[in-house]
């Protein structure tokens, strides 16, 4: 009977160990593939279009605002009502290159998607601003975002980029925010407490990103 108790006990301790190894292997993940894991940058720069300037919320409930209160690091809001990729890339070198950036969060698409710009022509321009962030010493990471009436058609774009550029993907970011009345302002846009979700789920994909960079610097 001792011996079956501790072969029990025994077997209930590798359990939870291997729980514990697992646990923390999630919580690390393998951020191998991210370029510029020690940039020496020293702000966070949230890049895009309303979503990030943060039309339909109150002052200060834009997600870059929420984030910077949810992060330890300096947070930076490049976003831009209206623009494409394209008009996102033509103001690169000067809203988010020239201001010492460490990480850039991009949330872009919205417009091509609205204005039917070609996907090859939205993955072009999302291509070249991704490289020349890389260029210029910092990391990447992508908001994926659902577009499409009944399929989406963008989310592909935004996993094939990650994988071929070596940025961060962040996905589910916008999931349910504007299906929810309780979540948005209009149609395309949410509200303060859309936003707020918002950052927090960006929050959380890229705090284990950040500690390990710190860990690598």
């Amino acid at each position: 009977m001792t011996g079956e108790r501790s072969f029990t006990i025994r077997r209930r301790s590798l359990v939870i160990l291997a729980a514990i190894f697992l646990l923390g292997c999630a919580r690390s993940g393998d951020f191998s593939a991210v370029k510029n894991l020690r940039s020496a940058g020293g702000s966070i720069i949230c890049f895009g279009d309303s979503l990030t300037e943060g039309v339909g919320a109150g002052n200060g409930e834009d997600y870059p605002s929420v984030l910077s209160r949810l992060i330890p690091y300096p947070v930076i809001n490049a976003g831009r009502r209206g623009d494409t990729a394209g008009d996102g890339l033509a103001r690169l070198d000067r809203d988010v290159l020239s201001r010492n950036p460490r990480l850039v969060i991009i949330l872009a698409g919205g417009n091509d998607f609205l204005r039917q710009v070609p996907l090859a022509e939205t993955k072009k321009n999302l291509d070249e601003m991704i490289r020349r962030i890389h260029e210029a010493g910092a990391m990447v990471a992508v908001v994926a975002i659902r577009l499409g009436l009944f399929t989406d058609e963008y989310g592909p774009l935004y996993r094939e980029i990650a994988r071929e550029r070596g940025a961060f993907l962040v996905a589910g970011a916008m999931k349910g925010i504007l299906s929810d009345e309780k979540l948005k302002s209009d149609p395309i846009h949410p509200n303060g407490a859309g936003y707020r979700l918002l950052a927090e789920r960006i929050a959380a994909a890229i705090k284990p990103l950040l500690e390990e960079a710190e860990r690598r610097r």
